[in-house]
């Protein structure tokens, strides 16, 4: 996700840096490779047009030519300029004050609306609420069972009312079953086509007008690129959306839709798809993208990752076996597994500040690393977990064959723990690491 953008920004934001004095000169070809990185990541040209001429605007207007650090008073309003563009702050669902709150699905087909629909009630349901789905779709085939298998798989409940059936008739009666069943949110996932046309918006506005949704939320496929700016206009003045979805962010390097839907629709990106699991939506933040993009990384939103993942009475058991020295395998699994629900490396990598995206292209980081060493860890039997001096030749082969790895990969994972574990006994010899892990749980 953004990543062709951070790249091309990263570099012409590391010349501004550069430059002891800036001109007039050098900040319009600065301004001139900023403008060809956002048109190539899929901003809609004028969206680009404008956010150079507010950028130029204000830098000269502040005087950054002046100014004792041009080139960080330079990256500051390009920073400025781009949160503006993107919404000033995440922006979330608005609750009804009187139960159940409706929400409406709109958007093409193929935007991925039915599974952004579960997401979004997989989200509520771990907020404490108890969200219905509602299948609206009568006209795509298996539409109404694929929202069946998505509710199945998040355990809430779909109404539906069967296909060849009126659409408001099935929104209204998944609005009287959550007032009987004492559902807080019902979330309509409604039909699409593969083009906008007059029979489909005339259907969302009769939806709109019977049923009275608190939240309207557009769902775009965000690998559209440049038709979901025409997309996004034509729902909008249809439909007057609340909010937009944007989809299969993982799948799309540039991004490009995320920057020109907020400003053509002047209305928030509520959330983003960033995988194909349940719980691969999250909500939008676009000072932090921002800050991604520009390669200042995302702190916040890697502490929340952590806390979110790892279980602390967990981690503070692991830390007080490393400080008696009796960590051994069972417990180098279970470290792993907790590292793990982080997500790859390279996400976790994007959220460091200073972390050069374009040396990162270069690195060959094996994601699959991980879930091999685990494996290796579960082909062996929790005796040898336990006391990895039993692991001599035949035990290790035993294992390389039960994880479907080499048994230079068993002895690699092997070396690699035996250093861990000489790593901390020297720290445990200088004081350190009790030391060490106070403060990381303080923070």
């Amino acid at each position: 996700m953004f990543e062709e953008l951070a790249g091309r920004m990263e570099t012409v934001l590391r010349n501004l840096r550069g430059q002891g004095k800036l001109t007039e000169q050098n900040i319009d070809e600065s301004l001139r490779q900023v403008r060809r990185a956002l048109l190539e990541a899929d901003v809609n040209f004028r969206v680009a047009k404008d956010f150079i001429d507010g950028v130029k605007e204000k830098a000269l207007g502040r005087g950054v030519l002046k100014s004792l650090t041009p080139g960080q008073q330079m990256i500051g309003v390009v920073h400025e300029e781009l949160v503006a563009l993107m919404g000033d702050q995440a922006v979330g669902l608005s609750f009804s004050g009187t139960p159940p709150t409706v929400v409406m699905m709109a958007g093409l087909q193929g935007s991925g609306k039915t599974t952004a629909s579960g997401k979004l009630a997989r989200m509520l349901q771990k907020q404490g609420r108890r969200p219905l789905l509602a299948a609206a779709d009568v006209y795509r085939p298996a539409a109404i069972t694929q929202l069946q298998v998505v509710g199945s798989q998040i355990d809430v409940p779909v109404f539906t009312l069967g296909e060849n059936r009126d659409p408001i008739a099935i929104c209204a009666g998944a609005l009287e079953q959550a007032r009987q069943q004492q559902h807080d949110v019902v979330i309509l996932d409604t039909a699409g086509r593969l083009h906008i046309d007059d029979e489909m918006m005339e259907e969302l506005e009769r939806i709109q007008a019977e049923v009275k949704p608190h939240e309207t939320l557009l769902v775009v496929d965000g690998m559209t690129g440049q038709d979901a700016v025409n997309v996004a206009e034509t729902f909008n003045r249809r439909l007057k959306i609340d909010g937009s979805i944007l989809t299969k962010m993982d799948g799309d390097a540039r991004g490009g839709a995320a920057i020109s839907i907020r400003r053509v629709t002047q209305r928030p990106i509520k959330f983003i798809g960033v995988g194909e699991k349940p719980d691969a939506l999250e909500p939008f933040h676009p000072e932090r993208m921002v800050s991604r993009i520009l390669g200042m990384g995302d702190v916040v939103s890697l502490v929340e990752r952590a806390q979110a993942a790892i279980d602390l009475e967990e981690a503070r058991r692991l830390e007080e076996k490393m400080r008696k020295e009796s960590f051994d395998l069972e417990d180098f699994r279970q470290q792993l597994r907790q590292v793990s629900k982080l997500g790859s490396m390279t996400e976790i990598l994007d959220m460091i500040p200073g972390v050069n995206k374009n040396a990162l292209k270069e690195v060959d980081m094996d994601e699959r690393a991980l879930p091999r060493m685990e494996a290796i860890l579960n082909s062996m039997t929790v005796e040898e977990r336990r006391k990895p001096t039993l692991l001599n030749g035949s035990r290790r082969r035993r294992i390389a064959r039960g994880s479907g790895t080499t048994v230079q990969e068993v002895n690699q994972l092997l070396k690699q723990f035996d250093m861990l574990q000489q790593m901390m006994r020297r720290f445990n010899r200088l004081g350190k690491l009790s030391r060490m892990g106070r403060r990381m749980f303080k923070m």
